[in-house]
């Protein structure tokens, strides 16, 4: 079944509307993805860190729900439909598995870490393509997830690079 838009007056190329609809939901769904991830590190989280580390990671779920609403809007402003529903999340994304039997800080805090080093790298293949596609506003928008997927990163990483 061929993907349908609706009418815009955009005046990106409907196959290049097509093709960032495609690739903004299939970022859409990680985005979801992480942003779940994140929030189960921030639930089970335990340890002598844990309101410091509990804290970073919901600051990394309400992060990345802002992502997921500015990927979904741009789906829909090139005429597409978000699909946004968890269900799809969990079918769509490229995300790793996150482990459902952890509890210690430092476990959530390497976890979470690999999880948003793979966002981001996925989300700077994005930029590459929509740049490709020469849609510098959906490029913008994956440059700007980068940027923040980079700064969440940094900081849950620095949780593992303190000397013992």
């Amino acid at each position: 079944m061929k993907t349908k838009l609706t009418h815009t007056r955009n005046s990106l190329p409907e196959k290049t509307r097509l093709e960032m609809s495609a690739l903004l939901q299939d970022r859409l769904a990680d985005s979801i993805d992480l942003m779940m991830q994140a929030k189960q590190a921030h639930w089970n989280v335990k340890g002598p860190n844990f309101i410091a580390l509990h804290e970073l990671f919901d600051k990394v779920y309400t992060e990345t729900g802002e992502h997921v609403d500015i990927m979904a809007e741009r789906i829909v402003q090139l005429g597409g439909v978000a699909r946004g529903t968890v269900r799809v999340a969990a079918e769509k994304s490229t995300l790793p598995e996150y482990p459902m039997d952890i509890s210690s800080g430092r476990k959530h805090v390497a976890e979470l870490a690999h999880a948003i080093a793979f966002y981001g790298e996925q989300v700077r293949k994005a930029i590459e393509t929509a740049n490709q596609l020469n849609d510098a506003d959906t490029a913008d928008i994956f440059t700007e997830v980068s940027r923040s997927a980079d700064s969440s990163l940094w900081i849950v990483e620095a949780h593992e690079q303190a000397e013992h």
